[in-house]
């Protein structure tokens, strides 16, 4: 039995943090581990990774209104909001995987998200802490999640990028950002990386745990098919999958 965790994972838009996201929880529901994924990008893209149709994918939890209205209020609104039906309410079930699709929150000349963003934030720590279960958490791209301090509960941060400076330097700011918030626990992961990948001296990079290569399982599919599951290659994310918890573990 895995010693259960609550994991994030971050990294700049378009390095293939949502695919890790369902590499991780799809090892974990294999091995009979019970794994909430919580989708909180911008993109909502979680569902369809996992291979749901648009139909089947959970709404947002941001666009509840009603549901916001009810457990938080307007005005006075009550910052510690009563979530522990929510979960299960709200999800959807995927084998031994749960979705949650909780959105994120974009204020800029959209008015107060004090509201919105309290119910997230609570509906996140119980997930976090007070359940006994596995939590993997698909931040927004970038470092805005970690701005605004919403994981700093979690046991372990895994950073995705792409062998890039661009990508690396993202990276960075968000292993300072996350080790502000006491978050030491980091993994760093290369995806699409070539085989004579090499990391280059950057100061502030995470530890590296792992790289993977381009897969042409994912890439034949991707026209064809949203899901990143059944890959050809899962044998070798399985291995990447361990590689990554044991590196937490610690």
């Amino acid at each position: 039995m895995l010693q259960i965790m609550k994991l994030a994972v971050a990294g700049k838009g378009g390095v293939g943090k949502t695919s890790l996201t369902v590499w991780l929880g799809d090892y974990l529901a294999r091995r009979g581990e019970e794994v909430w994924l919580v989708d909180a990008d911008t993109a909502l893209s979680l569902g369809q990774a996992l291979g749901l149709p648009e139909s089947e994918v959970p709404p947002p939890l941001i666009l509840a209104k009603d549901l916001i209205r009810e457990r938080v209020g307007e005005g006075f609104i009550h910052l510690n909001p009563d979530v522990a039906d929510l979960p299960e309410r709200l999800s959807k079930k995927v084998g031994n995987l749960n979705l949650l699709v909780m959105g994120t929150i974009a204020t800029a000349g959209g008015g107060c998200a004090c509201s919105p963003n309290a119910l997230l934030k609570a509906l996140l720590a119980h997930l976090i802490i007070e359940r006994r279960q596995w939590v993997i958490v698909d931040l927004e791209a970038g470092v805005e999640h970690l701005g605004r301090g919403t994981i700093q509960s979690v046991d372990g941060l895994v950073v995705v990028s792409e062998p890039s400076a661009r990508s690396l330097q993202t990276a960075i700011r968000i292993s300072s950002l996350a080790q502000e918030l006491g978050l030491i626990r980091q993994a760093l992961i290369i995806n699409r990386a070539p085989a004579d990948f090499k990391l280059p001296d950057m100061a502030g990079l995470p530890p590296l745990t792992g790289v993977i290569p381009p897969l042409p399982s994912l890439t034949a599919r991707q026209l064809l098919s949203s899901s990143v599951l059944d890959l050809e290659e899962r044998d070798r994310l399985d291995a990447m999958a361990e590689k990554i918890i044991a590196a937490l573990s610690v």
